[in-house]
């Protein structure tokens, strides 16, 4: 019997497809405020949503929040205010084909160039020679690993992007997907392919994260193996795409230098929103650590 996640994963893909034809409902006072608090720059003819808060006073720390897969940067929504009262700058974009960027058809979507849009963003802030922390999840690790990769590259002109001290906290999907289950995810994204190529193509080029992740593994992997750069994972034990323990086992084995904040028993994949409290204050200790 194939395995209960797969089985889901399978179900899931037609109807993500048909909810993407379904018309859009009206956005809530809660969106359209977090809309209106925004703005906008451009890459490559391609509009791109952040958000921009000045926070702590006496403060020079900067975080840089990445969202994950299918949503956007309102995840960090219940965490944003706890941010500020500790970081100087507190930032958020929605990557292309997420939240309120622009969302081109067709296009060849990729970690690469959402690692290059935060780069870009962080250019158009003026932040380029400032200490950036990274704050990531699921989608938003591996744009996180990709930026680590090149800041490891003397030889790469992106390098120079972060040119002092920074820290980068990763936390959750960021090993389990490149190590545990290569096989099943390989036959989801199979079959992903076969029924997306003629419902949604906009859907299944987005998808086309998971291939990478398989494709640069070792890119990627070897990023947070052979950086000095501070890592911590918070872990909710509940969920299912890292499951217990074989997930947290698999990532100490793999970062031994990496620290680690388990939260409560019943948090699971998204545990910025299902426990804030527990959430900021393991990445608050994590920071105020060094």
């Amino acid at each position: 019997m194939k395995e209960w996640w797969v089985q889901v994963g399978l179900l899931s893909v037609p109807l993500l497809a048909v909810y993407l034809h379904i018309p859009p409902p009206k956005l809530s006072p809660a969106l359209l405020s977090w809309r209106s608090s925004g703005g906008y720059f451009t890459y490559k003819d391609q509009n791109i949503f952040y958000r921009d808060s000045t926070g702590a006073v006496g403060s020079s720390d900067i975080v840089i929040l990445l969202h994950g897969f299918p949503t956007s940067s309102y995840d960090w929504c219940k965490i944003w205010e706890g941010l500020t009262q500790r970081f100087h700058r507190v930032i958020a974009l929605d990557f292309v084909g997420f939240g309120f960027s622009d969302k081109p058809r067709p296009h060849r979507y990729s970690i690469f160039e959402q690692a290059s849009i935060v780069e870009a963003l962080v250019r158009h802030l003026g932040l380029r020679h400032q200490r950036i922390n990274l704050l990531s999840h699921d989608y938003g690790d591996t744009v996180a690993q990709e930026l680590l990769h090149r800041s490891l590259q003397p030889t790469d002109a992106l390098a120079a992007l972060f040119c002092g001290p920074w820290e980068m906290q990763i936390h959750l999907g960021l090993i389990a997907k490149a190590y545990i289950a290569p096989r099943a995810i390989s036959r989801l994204c199979s079959t992903a392919r076969h029924r997306l190529l003629c419902n949604n193509r906009f859907l299944f080029s987005i998808l086309q994260y998971i291939n990478q992740r398989r494709k640069h593994r070792d890119r990627w992997v070897g990023a947070l193996m052979s950086t000095s750069v501070p890592l911590h994972l918070i872990y909710g034990p509940l969920d299912p795409v890292n499951p217990h323990p074989e997930f947290l086992q698999l990532y100490k084995k793999v970062l031994p230098m990496s620290t680690v904040s388990v939260l409560d028993d019943h948090i699971s994949h998204y545990p910025q929103l299902e426990d804030p409290t527990g959430f900021l204050n393991a990445y608050l200790n994590f920071i105020n650590s060094f």
